[in-house]
């Protein structure tokens, strides 16, 4: 019996092992052999470094049980794709390339490659190369970097498997240079090899972890990403960095993305105007200053790119979602509206090199009590529409139980969370903090988070050279400081240069009035002209339809009501938008044109429509409402049909509908406000712009309701004054 429990004992001993240690999941993650600082054999004979450390904090944050291997980089990058290694972490700069054979998480170190030689030897520019050799480690950005300029500057390349062949090859004067990831041969310096730097880096990008794509192993990815924006809101991951290289990575302007194209050069134009299409207000990025001109981040840069590269930029400012839409039905060529990069928006856009690292963060009221995520458990949030601060919030709803509520604008957002119709909102980090610089009674009690990269966009598989001389301009501008000056413009707090500057105080309705008078002049100019015009056409259309509506004809009935049917059902800010992006793609699938029409024309028939099919009802009513005993008396008479209409029904009839006609004018005014949607810069638009650079919502949504109100009133007046004159 004792025999036969000590064999049971033993045939289970191994499932109750296993069964102990199941809930850790072991992963085999390959690297690199030598790469110091990322992952070197010390002294000690055990393998650490940059990546060694980040990735066993990843391990414990997700509680991984980590099988680790140091094969070399070739062999690391072989293995994944063999199935033999389920990821690799070994300094593997994120490329396009890359991304087509394997899923890379979010980067976790930004480098550069720059070019060394021994002590004795002195290069401080490219063009001293010609003729010389160039050692490399084979398959990284450096390697890309060289064969991509080797024609230029006329050396040649010799690769290497492994860095330490390829540092004793420079020893030994096999190779005249070396190019490498600079922190690699910093560290070599550090620790007394013959080397020397004597140029400047070229940014490539950063590093990432990586896994086979399509594979088994993509969920790695995204547990990577958390812990890895984990580790960067605590500090764990600079720490790290700052351990092996000596400097903090985040000391320099985080914001700043590193560029891969290489400074100095320009592209040749294809258009001899760009149109480029932007938001309206997204300050510090884009708004009107108080001189009522667009400026910010975002403006600074296309103008100063555009003039590095020659060529001629027509700007737009109609709102992110017009702007969006304006690309994608060829109005515009180009976007740059604070624009976050993202999987489902490169399916659609192609994008330039990212010119802006953005954090979303949370801001409530000063006096609200909410101080953590959990806090927002049954409250509302709200954010702007289309935005990575939205991606986050949706991401995370179910977990903190808080509803969402979203905005096209960032004024309309801010004045909510002012007025408290939501608890909290989300947008980027310097969005907020110029709001709060700006007077907003706001606060920001938790840490931002990682929102994405923005970049320049243009619609996919058109204007490749916009892209090409937006990445140059880019490369010149942070190669000259003028792109670091742009951004200090707009994101110092002790910058001199006042993103919102005005000589008159615009916290009074007075002052208000005095320093945009001309602009709100200029934009009820548009909507009475929208207006006026609009109601012209519709009168025709109207009229026409409504006598269509009682005549004796049936298809002319079926006719009209079908025109009234359909255009009542429809809202007019979806028929605006349909006219205005939609027929324009309608166009351009058929014939393969684009065919843009202007946001005033579309604008002007979307109201047409609209208000024609009312009148139409109208003058229905009208000739119905006069007794059908005139119309019989006079075709008993053997008056033709058409002339009794002109001199017996409808002059009874006009008078019946003139005040309906006035009212139908006065809907149609105020329907102006509505088309605004495409990016029309009316009355109503006019103010949004203004509130959205210094945030005096109740003043100037009051001096808007009064310049609307005399102009009804007025409207009123004379069609009672009418009315009694017809009669």
């Amino acid at each position: 019996m004792k025999k036969k429990l000590l064999a049971c004992l033993l045939f289970l001993f191994p499932f109750v092992a296993f069964a102990g240690h199941a809930h850790a999941e072991t992963i085999k993650v390959v690297f690199d052999t030598a790469y110091a600082p990322f992952e070197f054999k010390d002294s000690d004979q055990t393998y650490k470094g940059i990546d060694v450390e980040i990735l066993d904090k990843v391990a414990e944050i997700n509680g991984w049980d980590l099988d680790k291997s140091f094969p070399g980089f070739d062999a690391a990058v072989n293995a994944v794709q063999a199935g033999q290694a389920d990821a690799i972490m070994a300094g593997m700069t994120k490329t396009t390339e890359r991304e087509k054979v394997f899923t890379m998480s979010d980067t976790y170190y930004d480098t550069k490659v720059v070019i060394a030689t021994t002590k004795a030897d002195k290069i401080t520019k490219y063009s001293q190369l010609k003729g010389k050799t160039v050692g490399v480690k084979n398959g990284t950005a450096a390697q890309r970097f060289l064969d991509k300029n080797k024609d230029k500057y006329g050396y040649s390349i010799t690769t290497f498997d492994t860095g330490d062949l390829m540092y004793n090859s420079l020893s030994a004067g096999a190779v005249d240079a070396v190019m490498d990831d600079q922190p690699v041969i910093q560290y070599a310096i550090q620790k007394g090899q013959d080397l020397a730097i004597n140029m400047d880096g070229e940014a490539v990008g950063g590093f990432a972890f990586g896994v086979k794509k399509g594979g088994n192993h993509e969920k790695l990815i995204t547990e990577f990403n958390k812990a890895l924006a984990q580790m960067k809101a605590d500090g764990t991951l600079d720490k790290i960095i700052k351990k092996w290289t000596g400097e903090s990575q985040s000391s320099s302007n985080s914001a700043v993305p590193e560029t891969t194209t290489p400074a100095g050069q320009k592209a040749t134009p294809k258009k001899s105007k760009y149109v480029i299409s932007s938001d309206s207000s997204f300050a510090p990025f884009v708004f009107q200053n108080g001189k009522n001109k667009y400026t910010g981040i975002d403006m600074d840069l296309i103008k100063a790119i555009s003039k590095d590269q020659g060529f001629t930029i027509e700007i737009n400012n109609p709102g992110f979602d017009a702007a969006v839409s304006d690309v994608q039905s060829g109005h515009a060529q180009g976007m740059i509206a604070g624009m976050t990069v993202t999987d489902a928006r490169k399916s659609t856009f192609d994008f330039s090199e990212p010119y802006y690292t953005a954090n979303s963060i949370l801001a409530v009221q000063e006096d609200s009590k909410i101080d953590s995520y959990d806090d927002l458990k049954g409250k509302t949030v709200g954010v702007k529409n289309g935005t990575a601060s939205q991606t986050f919030l949706e991401e995370n709803q179910k977990k903190y139980g808080y509803k969402i509520k979203t905005f096209s604008d960032g004024a309309s957002m801010y004045d909510s969370l002012n007025s408290g119709s939501v608890a909290a909102i989300m947008d980027d980090e310097p969005v907020i903090k110029y709001a709060i610089k700006q007077g907003r009674k706001f606060k920001t009690p938790i840490e931002g988070t990682p929102s994405g990269q923005l970049a320049f966009a243009v619609k996919k598989g058109e204007n490749p050279e916009l892209i090409e001389m937006f990445n140059n301009g880019l490369a010149n501008l942070k190669k000259s400081g003028q792109y670091q000056k742009i951004l200090d413009k707009y994101l110092k707090s002790d910058s001199k240069s006042s993103t919102s500057s005005t000589a008159v105080d615009e916290t009074t309705i007075w002052g208000l009035l005095q320093n945009n008078y001309k602009q709100l002049l200029s934009g009820l100019g548009v909507t009475l002209a929208l207006a006026l015009l609009s109601f012209a056409i519709a009168m025709v259309i109207g009229v026409i339809f409504g006598m269509f509506s009682v005549s004796p004809y049936k298809w002319l009935r079926w006719t009209a009501e079908i025109f009234v049917d359909v255009i009542r059902g429809i809202p007019l800010m979806i028929l605006a938008a349909f006219i205005f992006w939609g027929i324009p793609n309608l166009i351009e699938s058929v014939t393969g044109h684009q065919s843009p029409i202007n946001d005033f024309v579309a604008g002007t028939i979307a109201l047409s429509l609209n208000a024609a099919a009312y009148i139409a009802e109208i003058v229905r009513g009208g000739i119905q409402a006069v007794p059908v005993g005139q119309m019989e008396a006079s075709r008993s008479l053997g008056i033709s049909y058409g002339k009794t209409m002109r001199k017996i029904i409808l002059p009874q009839a006009t008078k019946l509908m003139l005040p309906n006609f006035v009212n139908q004018f006065v809907i149609a005014l105020k329907d102006t406000t509505i088309v605004s949607a495409i990016g029309l810069v009316e009355l109503f638009q006019t103010g949004k712009i203004i509130i959205a650079r210094n945030y005096q919502s109740f003043k100037m949504y009051a001096i808007l309701a009064v310049f609307y109100l005399v102009i009804i009133t007025l409207l009123t007046r004379f069609a009672k004054k009418l009315e009694k004159k017809v009669n």
